[in-house]
């Protein structure tokens, strides 16, 4: 029922997600900038197209030079953004580096680095870049700036609870304290990339086939690996220290096949800021948002007015007397674990989405798992409405952080609230004070 109404959700957002592409001007003789005017006087005869839109928080970028270079860093096409910001290029299959030639920009405009792209004939090719802040004469009132970082915080911490609420269902019914729950968030990035970007498929389809992939892989590690283990009675410990090398062997594993280099989604690259009163929002954030409500709301109508979800709690409060009482608690462990990989799957593309502009890093998991704990053990380990409400002030506290410190820094927040609250109260604001059972 909960993978239904997933999949429901997400159709329903996909007009709302979905951008108008403006195709380039024609190039012509006239003094204006032109988009995809390469370099190159004859195209290659096995030619691809690359487009793209230069676009920061002010608008479109035009009159800027986009290049492509070689394996041997050699420029082979070089194009001009038109009025509209789009650029096109046309380049042989192979990897090529993307740049952005710095003094064509416009004064206060910074490009950050390069992006690199494997072309394949038959796929559509479209290349994303990043961009640094506006620097303006006119400053936004702090007020203003404060209420933008806060429901950015807001948005960011309700992806961390997708990702978080399995995590947390998992350690309460089993008392595993599970390190490999990062890289499930990485297989449902990485599942939707290849196929919305290998098979051409469209991301909304693209990532319900990731949600069914990560509750599949989720019931693979139950089955195959803590199963076994809970029969042969490993300690917590021995456990613990399973899932770290389980973490490392499959984040290695998404290197080797994946690739080290960030990874860019062919839907929703150019999103527009719209105005909602002092708040700007995408429409890409603004679905992220409703989305991970919706899909939160229907978790916890689960653990309340379904069957297995008052065994979910039961198991989590007492196994022994769960088990007692007639429930097959291997079977709502199972159930957990296929949750907590389907939630994970999904909390991986919103936040490659909303948080790493559309790409896909191959240790982006990894990244979030510690605002994921720091999240669990603030709303308190084990509860699922703990870990909504710890997720989501973690969320706040590490935007609303980069008011003060580099945004570069702002994870930093994260393990900081891990310190303050293993220290000061330990069993988070929902948690009690007692395990018992």
């Amino acid at each position: 029922m909960l993978a239904l109404g997933l999949f429901s959700l997400l159709a329903l957002a996909g007009p709302a997600l979905a951008q108008s592409s403006t195709p380039a001007p024609p190039p012509s003789s006239a003094a204006t900038p032109t988009s995809g005017a390469a370099s190159t006087s004859t195209p290659p005869a096995d030619g691809i197209s690359v487009k793209g839109t230069l676009r920061n928080a002010a608008g479109v970028i035009a009159g800027a030079q986009v290049q492509a270079a070689d394996s041997g860093g050699a420029v082979v096409a070089t194009s001009t953004t038109g009025d509209r910001g789009t650029w096109e290029l046309v380049v042989s299959p192979g990897t090529y580096t993307f740049s952005v030639v710095e003094s064509s920009l416009p004064d206060g405009v910074s490009v950050q680095g390069t992006v690199s792209r494997s072309i394949v004939q038959g796929q559509l090719s479209t290349v994303v870049f990043s961009f640094g802040e506006v620097r303006s004469s006119t400053e936004i009132p702090f007020a203003e700036r404060f209420l933008r970082v806060a429901v950015d915080g807001l948005r960011f911490g309700l992806v961390i609870a997708i990702t978080a609420v399995g995590l947390s269902l998992i350690y309460g019914t089993t008392g595993l304290t599970n390190f490999a729950h990062g890289e499930l968030v990485t297989i449902g990035a990485v599942v939707a990339w290849v196929v919305n970007v290998k098979f051409g498929v469209q991301l909304i389809p693209a990532t319900i086939i990731a949600i069914v992939v990560g509750i599949g892989v989720g019931m693979l590690n139950d089955l195959a690996v803590w199963r076994p283990l809970r029969r042969r009675r490993s300690g917590l410990i021995a456990q613990l220290v399973v899932s770290i090398g389980l973490s490392i062997g499959i984040r290695y594993l998404i290197l080797i096949l994946f690739g080290g280099r960030s990874q860019a989604f062919t839907d929703y690259q150019s999103q527009v800021q719209h105005d909602y009163g002092p708040i700007q929002l995408t429409d890409v954030n603004l679905a992220t948002m409703v989305i991970s409500l919706v899909v939160l709301i229907g978790v916890a109508l689960v653990l309340q007015r379904t069957r297995i979800g008052k065994a979910m709690r039961a198991v989590a409060d007492n196994r022994d007397l769960a088990a007692s009482s007639g429930i097959n608690v291997e079977r709502v462990v199972l159930f957990v674990w296929a949750l907590g990989g389907g939630l994970a799957s999904l909390g991986g593309v919103l936040f490659a989405l909303s948080e790493l502009a559309g790409t896909v890093q191959w240790e982006m998991g990894f990244k979030l798992l510690l605002l994921m704990f720091a999240g669990i053990t603030l709303g308190g380990l084990g509860t699922a409405y703990g870990a909504l409400l710890g997720c989501v002030i973690v969320g706040l506290i590490v935007q609303l952080s980069t008011l003060v410190i580099d945004p570069d820094l702002k994870y930093t927040g994260g393990l900081l609230v891990l310190i303050v609250i293993l220290v000061l109260r330990p069993q988070g604001i929902l948690g009690s004070r007692s395990r018992i059972g």
